[in-house]
Parts: structure tokens; sequence; C-alpha cells
């Protein structure tokens, strides 16, 4: 075998990766001069860029070594023995692991495998954490003689935007007054007390986060401070203490943080000391190396099954006409395919399904759609498959499936975390716990709205509710832009044909919506339908979705709070 031909092709990747991982700090670099400018539209197209890099230079990778390969392509040994090199060239990168998923992503583009080849490519290899406890460049540390006031105003002098602040004298004194009714009713500061800030900032819509921890009690409490830049400047927006908040901000519902991250894994061992709730795999996905975050989960699902012995099972909830799902009951996914046929009225082909799910992957989740991760040839254990289960996905997805001795193969489905379906959570939550999800399932609905994302069919079964409570859209295969929707009130009827008509006398384009019709559909149960609608009376108004298309065409920016409105220290102010 050619060993420079070996040599050759694993230089080129490493180098390819060099590219990829080079431009992708320099886009994120970008993110605090969009802050400071208010730049909104430069910071969403500069993180769709962000998210389009990877497959780019996955494909550009590919062009590139086919033809100096395709001689050896289908030849496992040359790739044994690149991955060998390859691994040798990256062994001194602290980014090690994402030049390692970039590998398995170029070679799975070039070598044809049905699923993971564990010879060649880096299965297990994986997350090194790296040490951050000790390293004085990651943080901004406050000793506890200075005392609260200065430990503050410090903070607040080490991260100055360089604008104008709003009121920086009222946000410290806020801040002075959160951690003394939060920390200092419950712990007494002493000689150990120590506070710690990451020194590099978190980015995202239009907020700037502070992500720190101050030990006290003899034990480590994080806190995270977010920053808005509206129309009178700067200005800090709470302090964020709940553990459960901290860990909706890194949610699978979130657009991914704009944050430098020099050693991917040192940042990843910080964050996952701070919100422990997560797991390594969500931390990457939440600073943008989702690449690799799919990587950590498959590791993750393989642990989890040679730890487990229950059956993947259809997941509960109506069927879909569209998506065939699946769960392990013991693991928080699903997993989702397209179908073969789609049932009428269903007509869409599974590539235009796919290309709704890469739609969504861009786009800005505002905490209302959850994330997936794509995957081909993916293996299961065929013992580990529930027979009422083997039988429907021969029904419903024949054509995605291989199915050997031991193992059932799936050319093609998407992850996405587990929740309870909104329609059989309304049928057994008590009659407050159905207030509130009725009035989550309307943010929902309009917050996707301010993001120019219109889901198509709103009906309760497509939501799910999470373990925090929020309603989250889930069945992406008829969402559209709300810009390209016609918003139309109902013609009234003036003769007797139209009065008695048994179907629409008039014009019905495709794209043409009629939100009075909502009622009809949108809540099944009828002891809070009365709610949903005048909490919601909006929502019938094809005028009041008409303003939301105007603000979007204006180039309007939606802030999608991802901590409560009542926690916030001046609630009425602008983002």
């Amino acid at each position: 075998m050619n060993r420079d031909q070996i040599k050759l092709a694993a230089e080129r990747i490493a180098e390819c990766y060099h590219t990829y991982i080079t431009t992708f700090n320099e886009l994120t670099a970008l993110a605090p001069q969009f802050f400071v400018d208010k730049d909104w539209l430069s910071m969403q197209q500069n993180h769709k860029r962000r998210l389009r890099l990877y497959k780019d230079q996955v494909e550009a990778t590919k062009l590139l070594l086919q033809g100096f390969v395709k001689d050896v392509a289908l030849e496992k040994e040359f790739w044994r023995e690149t991955k060998s090199y390859y691994s040798w060239i990256i062994t001194e990168r602290k980014d090690k692991e994402l030049a390692e998923t970039f590998f398995n992503s170029v070679i799975r583009k070039i070598y044809p495998m049905q699923g993971i080849e564990k010879d060649l490519m880096f299965v297990f290899e994986g997350y090194d954490t790296c040490d951050f406890h000790s390293s004085e460049k990651l943080f901004y540390t406050y000793p506890p003689e200075w005392g609260l006031q200065k430990i503050i105003r410090s903070i607040i002098q080490d991260f100055d935007f360089g604008v104008r602040y709003m009121d920086k004298e009222g946000d410290i004194q806020l801040l002075v007054r959160a951690v003394r009714e939060v920390i200092l009713t419950r712990y007494q500061a002493s000689k150990d007390t120590i506070t710690q800030v990451w020194k590099n900032v978190f980015y995202r819509n239009k907020a700037a986060y502070l992500i720190g921890r101050t030990k006290v009690g003899g034990k480590w409490m994080p806190f995270i401070i977010p920053f808005l830049n509206g129309p009178k400047g700067i200005y800090v927006d709470t302090l964020i203490f709940d553990p459960l908040t901290m860990s909706s901000l890194f949610g699978f519902t979130r657009s991914y943080f704009m944050v430098e991250a020099p050693i991917p894994s040192q940042l990843v061992a910080f964050l996952n000391s701070v919100i422990s709730q997560k797991k390594i795999h969500e931390l990457y996905n939440s600073i943008g190396f989702n690449k690799h975050g799919k990587t950590e989960f498959y590791r993750d699902f393989l642990i989890h099954l040679e730890h487990s012995k229950d059956m993947l099972v259809e997941a509960e909830g109506i069927k879909g006409m569209v998506m065939e799902v699946f769960t392990l009951p013991s693991y928080n996914i699903v997993f989702k395919m397209v179908k073969d046929y789609f049932e009428p009225p269903k007509t869409m082909t599974r590539q235009e399904v796919r290309e709704k799910y890469k739609l969504v992957s861009v786009h800005d989740r505002v905490g209302r759609m959850a994330d997936t991760h794509e995957f081909e040839y993916f293996h299961f254990p065929l013992n580990r498959v529930d027979p009422t289960l083997l039988k429907t996905l021969r029904a419903t997805v024949n054509s995605l499936l291989t199915i050997t001795d031991t193992e059932i193969i799936i050319k093609h489905l998407y992850t996405e975390r587990r929740m309870i379906p909104l329609n059989i959570y309304l049928e057994n939550c008590t009659y407050e716990e159905a207030k509130v999800a009725v009035e989550e399932y309307g943010y929902s609905i309009l917050q996707l709205a301010q993001a120019n994302i219109f889901p198509g069919d709103m009906m309760t079964k497509n939501f799910g509710v999470t373990r925090q409570k929020r309603v989250v859209f889930y069945d992406y295969d008829e969402i559209e832009f709300l810009t390209d929707m016609n918003f139309r009130w109902k013609p009234k009827p003036e003769t007797y044909e139209q009065i008695y008509a048994s179907a629409p006398w008039y014009d019905i384009a495709p794209n043409d919506v009629f939100p009075e019709d909502f009622k009809r559909f949108m809540i099944g149960r009828e002891d809070v339908k009365q709610h949903f609608w005048e909490y919601h009376k909006n929502m019938f108004n094809p005028d009041y979705w008409k303003s939301i298309q105007e603000k979007i065409k204006k180039g309007e920016l939606l802030h999608a709070f991802p901590y409560p409105k009542e926690i916030r220290f001046r609630p009425d102010e602008e983002a």
C-alpha cells in the first residue's frame, strides 16, 4: 500500500479540519461587535453561516480527496492506516475530539459503510476533559475581602462592552440586592468565599451572558448574568441562580451560543460543573459544536444500551401521517423516520420533509422548537426491538430498513428529545395545570410567528410538554415562513346559497390562512377552551398576524427571553 498516499490523505483531512475550526472561531469572534452595534440581522446571518460551515467543509474535503484516493477509496486497510496517521497528526491539538469527529464525517462521505466501523472511525476516543480549576487565565477572580459592592462593581467594569449603559449604578445595586436576597440570607460569607466569572462572554440573539460561580457554604453556587443592549443602552436584565432556569438557557429548544472556546473540552468541563443537569453532548451542542454533540450522543446511547434491558417500542401519542416514531423508555430520546407513504391529505415528498427539518436546523428555535440530529445507517440490536414495533416498521418504513440476524439498520432517522405530547398531557392533568399548558401552547405558536415560522398543523398532538412544563413544537413537515402566508378574514355570506353552502363558496389559495377557524380544532379539552380563547384572543385575528408579518419585513428581531418575565429586574424594558 502506498504510504505517501496514506500520509497525504491524513494531512489533507487535518488541513481541512484546521480551515473549518479557524473559520468557525473567526465567525464566533464577530458576535461581540454585532452585540455592541445592535446589528441583529448580521448576528442572525452569522449564526446561520456558522451552522452551515461544517457540512460545506466536509463536502469540500470529500471533493479534494476523491481525486487522489479513488483507486484505494474502497480499501478498508487504506482508511485504517489513514486513521492511524491522522490520529498521530492531531495528538497535540487542544480540540482533538472535534478533529476526530471531522475525520468520521469525511470518511462516511467517501467510504461506503452501513453504520459505524470502529477500526476505521473514532468511536470511543472522544471527550477528554481539561482541567479548568487551576487556570487563572479562564476566570476573573474576586476575593471575599473586597466585599459585595466592590465585587459587583468590578464584574461590571471587567465586562465593559464599550458602549453607553442605560443605568450602570442602578444595575450594580440591583445585582447587590439579588445576591443578598438569594445567597446571603442562606449562607454567611467567609475567608474561603470566592467568586469567579468565566472570561469569555456567551452571545445569543440580543443578549450577552456572563457565567460564574461563588464558593459559599462549602460548595460552588453557579450564576448567570444576562445583559441586553436596548434603545437606552446596555443594561443587566436579571441575575439567575435557579438550576432549572440555567439548564433551560442551554436547552434543546434554544439556538446555539456564540462563545469563544480555544479548548472546547475545557469550556464543556466548566459548564458541566455548573449546569450538571446537562449531558456532555448537550453542552457541545449548546456552544455550536453540534456535530461533535451528535458523536457524544451516539457514544452515550451505546453505553446506555449496554447497561439497560428495556425494549425499543412505539412512542406514545397519536400516530402521525408522515413520521414513524419510536423510543427506548429508559432513555429520554425519540427516533423519527419519514414514512414510505403518506396518508391523505398529506401530499409532500420525503425529500420535502427532509428540507423542512433542515430549515429548522439553521433557524432560530426561540425556545419553541426541538433540536434534532440526523443519522444515516443507525444500528440497533434486533433483540432490543419489540416485535410489535418491528412489525410496524416493516409496514411503514420498510425502504429504510436492513435487517440481519442480529441487527436492524435504519438508513435515515432523526433523534429528538422525548416530551409528553400536549394532547396526552391535557387528558391527564388538573384544571389549573391545563390552563397553564394552553397558555404556553399559545405562546409557543405566537413566539414562533415572531421568529417568522408558521407551524402549519397546529393541533395539540404536534406539540410536546417538557419537564419544565414548556410547550414545544416538534412536527415540522408543514412549517412555512410566516411572511409567505396570506392571513384573511372569512368573507361574510350574503345569499341563501352562500349561507347554506356545504363547502367554501369563495376562492382559497394554498397559502391562505383563516385564523377565525383556529377555534374549531386547537383545544379539545372543554373546560379550558374558553380560557384559551380569551387569553390568546389575538390569535384568531388576521390583522394581528399581519402586524407580526409587517414587523418581520421591517427587520425587527424578536428576543425570546429564556427565563421567566417575573425575574427580570425591569420587566417592561425593551430588548
